[in-house]
């Protein structure tokens, strides 16, 4: 197996059709509701439009939630309100319909997909179909080593890869994108802090489940001990995963930008995404024309992140409870922007009086 270069994505990677994003912008300016009446739906539907190549844009007919799960080792270091390896307690919710993320997809029509990345529980907890994936049991503890070697660094990469194959395959035409961990926010405002030049204070948020003020300071000073070990391999991609990152943070880089590569839209969910796609936008800058913000999450290091990418929220409901649920709320905005734009009428042509 050749070593994986993520250098090689900013070739693979083209922008969505400008000339069709221009083509649905004129057909816009045509119909009968008056331009700008719709406010962001007509950006909604121009994106997904240049996305899939075609106007009028065509609906959305198999969204799919992608949701990627792991332990970190940094949790033992008490900077989450859920104990460290609990994160197969996420997903199990997931899997027996009792969590947010489940009931609002059997809603809105979106399959759900969990993908065991690096969960630190029995494989015998959780189905076949799950924990198959999985590159290593946990994480280490990114404040004082390395949280992956570098081939398991690379094996998660090629594991996002191929799930984002899988799903192109299979015919997905929406991805919602998610995580299920433990102790994935401070991974996350790690790689954002890294990324964008930051301090660890600038970044450090509550978390999805919110910690009290004693666990903030333990994150922080957790990100900046990580800090110390993520600035020296910022040059390389896959250094840094492997240095601060998981299974599930390589997975979900992997992943986003073989969806780019596949032409696959993919709305963003919080922090751990939007860190996530900040690597892969350092491979491949333009990566992040594939991908929507779904929500603000109220996580700063989501914002800053997010800003770096000119991504722009659709909503912002102070939704924290992550594991995707946030940007599966945007899903049907999408969906509404798409059939308004291949539905709504154009305008009668106006008739010229003759002499």
């Amino acid at each position: 197996m050749t070593t994986l270069n993520l250098d090689d994505f900013s070739d693979l990677i083209e922008r969505p059709d400008g000339g069709v994003r221009r083509d649905a912008e004129e057909r816009r300016e045509r119909l009968a509701v008056p331009p700008g009446a719709l406010g962001r739906l007509d950006e909604l539907a121009e994106w997904l439009a240049a996305a899939q190549g075609r106007v009028p844009v065509e609906p959305i007919r198999q969204p799919r939630v992608v949701l990627f799960a792991a332990d970190h080792g940094i949790a033992a270091q008490g900077v989450s309100a859920r104990p460290a390896g609990s994160a197969h307690e996420l997903v199990r919710a997931v899997l027996d319909g009792t969590s947010p993320v489940s009931v609002l997809a059997g809603r809105f029509g979106a399959g759900v997909r969990v993908v065991d990345a690096g969960l630190d529980c029995d494989p015998e907890l959780l189905p076949e179909d799950v924990v198959r994936h999985r590159v290593r049991r946990g994480s280490g503890r990114i404040d004082v080593e390395d949280a992956l070697t570098a081939e398991e660094a690379e094996d998660a990469l090629r594991l996002g890869i191929r799930i984002a194959d899988e799903e192109a395959d299979s015919g997905t035409d929406l991805v919602v994108l998610g995580d299920l961990s433990v102790g994935g926010t401070t991974v996350a405002a790690t790689l954002v802090a890294a990324l964008c030049g930051t301090d660890a204070s600038v970044v450090t948020g509550r978390g999805g489940l919110p910690i009290d003020d004693l666990a903030w300071m333990r994150k922080c000073a957790a990100i900046r001990d990580s800090l110390r070990r993520a600035r020296p391999v910022l040059g390389d991609q896959l250094a840094l995963l492997a240095a601060v990152g998981g299974a599930d943070v390589a997975a979900i880089t992997g992943f986003l930008l073989q969806s780019a590569v596949r032409r696959t839209p993919v709305i963003l969910d919080g922090v751990v995404s939007a860190a996530c796609g900040l690597v892969a936008q350092r491979a491949a800058f333009r990566a992040p024309d594939w991908w929507l913000a779904g929500q603000s999450s109220g996580e700063p290091g989501q914002a800053k992140a997010l800003d770096r990418m000119a991504l722009n929220p659709v909503l912002d409901h102070g939704v924290t409870v992550g594991e995707g649920t946030g940007a599966l709320l945007a899903l049907p905005l999408v969906q509404a922007a798409a059939a308004l734009a291949a539905e709504l009428p154009e305008r009668a042509a106006v008739q010229q009086p003759t002499d």
